[in-house]
Protein backbone atom coordinates (compact mmCIF):
# COMPACT_ATOMS: atom_id res chain seq x y z
CA UNK A 1 0.00 0.00 0.00
CA UNK A 2 1.37 3.56 -1.03
CA UNK A 3 0.17 5.76 2.12
CA UNK A 4 -0.68 9.72 1.18
CA UNK A 5 2.91 11.86 2.41
CA UNK A 6 4.41 8.35 2.81
CA UNK A 7 8.22 8.63 0.90
CA UNK A 8 6.68 6.74 -2.35
CA UNK A 9 3.42 8.86 -2.06
CA UNK A 10 5.49 12.01 -2.37
CA UNK A 11 7.93 10.68 -5.33
CA UNK A 12 4.56 9.77 -6.75
CA UNK A 13 2.93 13.43 -5.72
CA UNK A 14 0.28 11.17 -4.06
CA UNK A 15 -0.13 13.70 -1.04
CA UNK A 16 -3.27 14.83 0.99
CA UNK A 17 -3.15 18.49 -0.29
CA UNK A 18 -4.32 16.87 -3.92
CA UNK A 19 -5.99 13.66 -2.58
CA UNK A 20 -7.67 11.41 -0.11
CA UNK A 21 -7.33 7.49 -0.40
CA UNK A 22 -4.66 5.41 -1.18
CA UNK A 23 -2.49 3.33 -3.60
CA UNK A 24 -1.15 -0.39 -4.29
CA UNK A 25 1.89 -0.83 -6.01
CA UNK A 26 2.80 -4.59 -6.90
CA UNK A 27 5.44 -5.38 -9.49
CA UNK A 28 5.22 -2.98 -12.51
CA UNK A 29 1.74 -2.05 -11.73
CA UNK A 30 -0.09 0.72 -9.63
CA UNK A 31 -3.39 0.30 -8.70
CA UNK A 32 -5.51 3.55 -8.00
CA UNK A 33 -8.73 2.11 -6.25
CA UNK A 34 -9.68 4.22 -3.63
CA UNK A 35 -8.41 7.85 -4.30
CA UNK A 36 -10.16 11.17 -4.43
CA UNK A 37 -9.18 14.89 -6.13
CA UNK A 38 -9.56 16.85 -3.47
CA UNK A 39 -9.81 19.57 -6.27
CA UNK A 40 -11.29 17.94 -9.44
CA UNK A 41 -10.41 19.35 -12.39
CA UNK A 42 -7.14 20.81 -11.80
CA UNK A 43 -5.33 17.75 -13.52
CA UNK A 44 -4.13 16.42 -10.06
CA UNK A 45 -5.15 12.71 -11.41
CA UNK A 46 -3.08 12.93 -14.69
CA UNK A 47 -0.12 14.38 -12.99
CA UNK A 48 -0.29 11.02 -10.89
CA UNK A 49 -0.87 9.06 -13.79
CA UNK A 50 1.81 10.62 -15.59
CA UNK A 51 4.43 10.36 -12.83
CA UNK A 52 3.50 6.40 -12.42
CA UNK A 53 4.16 6.11 -16.26
CA UNK A 54 7.25 7.87 -15.98
CA UNK A 55 8.77 5.26 -14.12
CA UNK A 56 7.43 2.31 -16.34
CA UNK A 57 4.35 1.44 -14.60
CA UNK A 58 1.20 -0.06 -15.92
CA UNK A 59 -1.71 2.31 -14.33
CA UNK A 60 -4.73 0.14 -13.25
CA UNK A 61 -8.01 1.50 -12.28
CA UNK A 62 -10.56 -1.21 -11.29
CA UNK A 63 -14.22 -1.05 -11.78
CA UNK A 64 -14.03 2.94 -11.77
CA UNK A 65 -17.78 4.29 -11.74
CA UNK A 66 -19.28 7.53 -12.87
CA UNK A 67 -16.97 10.56 -13.90
CA UNK A 68 -13.81 7.95 -13.23
CA UNK A 69 -14.98 6.35 -16.10
CA UNK A 70 -15.46 8.93 -18.15
CA UNK A 71 -11.80 10.18 -17.07
CA UNK A 72 -10.02 6.63 -17.51
CA UNK A 73 -11.70 6.40 -20.97
CA UNK A 74 -10.46 10.09 -22.11
CA UNK A 75 -7.18 9.45 -20.82
CA UNK A 76 -6.53 6.54 -23.42
CA UNK A 77 -6.73 3.51 -20.68
CA UNK A 78 -7.57 -0.33 -22.14
CA UNK A 79 -10.40 -1.82 -20.61
CA UNK A 80 -9.99 -5.52 -19.61
CA UNK A 81 -11.06 -8.15 -17.51
CA UNK A 82 -8.49 -9.68 -14.76
CA UNK A 83 -8.53 -12.51 -13.06
CA UNK A 84 -7.04 -11.66 -9.69
CA UNK A 85 -3.99 -13.76 -8.68
CA UNK A 86 -3.51 -13.46 -4.64
CA UNK A 87 -5.41 -11.68 -1.79
CA UNK A 88 -9.10 -12.81 -0.30
CA UNK A 89 -10.17 -12.58 -4.22
CA UNK A 90 -8.06 -14.53 -5.80
CA UNK A 91 -9.55 -15.89 -8.59
CA UNK A 92 -12.25 -13.48 -8.83
CA UNK A 93 -12.56 -11.51 -12.57
CA UNK A 94 -12.59 -7.78 -11.85
CA UNK A 95 -13.02 -4.93 -14.76
CA UNK A 96 -9.85 -2.99 -14.94
CA UNK A 97 -8.90 0.00 -16.71
CA UNK A 98 -4.79 -0.20 -17.94
CA UNK A 99 -2.72 2.23 -19.32
CA UNK A 100 0.84 1.01 -19.82
CA UNK A 101 3.96 3.51 -20.41
CA UNK A 102 4.89 4.51 -24.30
CA UNK A 103 7.41 1.73 -25.71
Amino acid sequence: MIELNSPRGKELGFVSERFTGWLWEKDHEIWISFIESRFPGKGHFKELVQSCLKEGKTVIVPTPLGRMQHIVRAAGFQRRKTRLKDGPMAGEILETWRLSPSK
